[in-house]
């Protein structure tokens, strides 16, 4: 009887193994375990991985041991009951073997691989494929058996879509909260969305686009160039509609010190390059690879008509990923910031992107007809609004301070309590 109990004990202990590390093993992080193989060098995590390759496998693997636990600690404690009070034994070990079963085998590991997965799951790795080997003949067996059912009522797997994936992507980086990773959250999840903006919503406008006419004599150019914060400048012909190549700044300017006895004869050419033309519906993942393979980064945006609407930089996308990027060139002051806060309102820049808006304050003002704050109140409003005038949409409300002949330049924004 010593001997039977001390084994319904360690099949009790087995069950409550088998119980933990399915737990751990179905909850533990893919991406953490990657890590610590490729950074750490891990050949426990090294395990898991292979492990994870087949889930079916750990699934399995851990009911059979944890069952076949069960089932005899059960079988040997109703012997043993029985034995000592007759039938009536049954009842008894039904009533213990249930609560033993249910706090000792199941609530208590399970809850404690929860809470610890990964920390578990490294620690269990190795028996676990030492059962998964042990098993594997009874294993194959239940997976046909499975695979079968499955088919009979139609059930087939469709998780392994690839939007299914990129949620729970974005799952996984929401998951984390705190201050300290605020920004590197906010980075995440501006990678997953360049596929879904385009060039146009991030690009610099025509009307703020400084180019220069090819015509103009070498000294006029350099005059021009002497405020111009750019390395790049479209060079058109004619009419700024025309654009016929891109000025390099520093290789004209070098050009120009090598003819400086007489600029008449600066080649022009040595110091400029081919446009390159792109459609405003090209989203930013696109252009970002496009700017790789062709060791660039500065298009011309047009539309479906040919006409230029814009100029986008490699810089522009990447700020769309780590927020704005300030050089020696870029004056950064409170007085010429787009976004000021006065108490609980904003005063906004017209041309303010909504994107912007949303990402700093963690707004959610719908960006999906117009890509400024002044075009989202034109087209809320089917008007020009006048100075003065006050709207509330989506829990805003909105004030016009300024407008410029036709363009809001000025937007006094404060969000309203829910």
């Amino acid at each position: 009887m010593i001997s039977a109990s001390i084994a319904v004990f360690l099949l009790l202990c087995l069950s409550a193994f088998f119980s933990g590390s399915e737990t751990s093993l179905t909850g533990a992080s893919k991406a953490y375990m990657l890590d610590k193989e490729k950074n750490e060098d891990s050949s426990r995590a090294k395990i898991i991985n292979k492990l994870f390759e087949k889930r079916d496998n750990i699934i399995i693997t851990t009911l059979l041991g944890s069952n076949l636990a069960n089932t005899l600690a059960t079988s040997l404690s109703t012997s043993i009951l029985i034995s000592m009070f007759g039938n009536e034994g049954v009842a008894y070990a039904t009533i213990i073997m249930t609560v033993l079963v249910l706090i000792y085998t199941d609530m208590l590991p399970k809850t404690y691989a929860v809470r610890n997965a990964n920390k578990m799951a490294l620690f269990v790795a190795p028996f676990i494929k030492f059962f998964v080997i042990i098993f594997s003949p009874l294993v194959y067996v239940l997976q046909v058996i499975a695979k079968f059912t499955f088919k009979a009522f139609g059930l087939k797997n469709t998780d392994n879509d690839e939007q299914m994936a990129i949620s729970e992507i974005r799952g996984a980086i929401n998951m984390y909260d705190g201050i300290e990773i605020k920004e590197e959250k906010e980075m995440l999840k501006s990678v997953l969305d360049l596929a879904d903006v385009e060039v146009y919503d991030v690009m610099n406008h025509r009307k703020n686009l400084f180019s220069l006419d090819i015509n103009l004599p070498t000294e006029e150019k350099i005059k021009a160039l002497q405020k111009c914060p750019y390395s790049r400048v479209p060079l058109y012909q004619e009419k700024k509609d025309n654009i016929v190549g891109v000025l390099i700044v520093k290789n004209f300017l070098k050009e120009c010190v090598k003819k400086s006895d007489d600029l008449s004869k600066v080649n022009l050419e040595k110091a400029m390059i081919k446009p390159w033309f792109i459609p405003d519906n090209t989203n930013l993942l696109q252009q970002l690879k496009s700017f790789k393979d062709r060791r660039e980064h500065f298009a011309i945006v047009i539309d479906e008509y040919g006409l230029i609407q814009g100029i986008v930089t490699l810089e522009d996308i990447l700020e769309e990923i780590v927020g704005d990027i300030n050089d020696e060139s870029d004056v950064v002051s409170p007085q010429n910031s787009s976004i000021k806060q006065i108490g609980n309102s904003f005063i906004v820049d017209g041309e303010t992107t909504i994107r912007d808006l949303n990402r700093q304050n963690g707004w959610e003002i719908s960006d999906d007809n117009m890509v400024t704050i002044a075009g989202y109140l034109i087209d809320m409003t089917r008007s020009l609004p006048k100075v003065g005038q006050k709207f509330i949409f989506d829990n805003f409300k909105f004030e016009i301070m300024e407008r410029k002949k036709n363009q809001i330049s000025s937007i006094k924004i404060t969000k309203l309590k829910n």
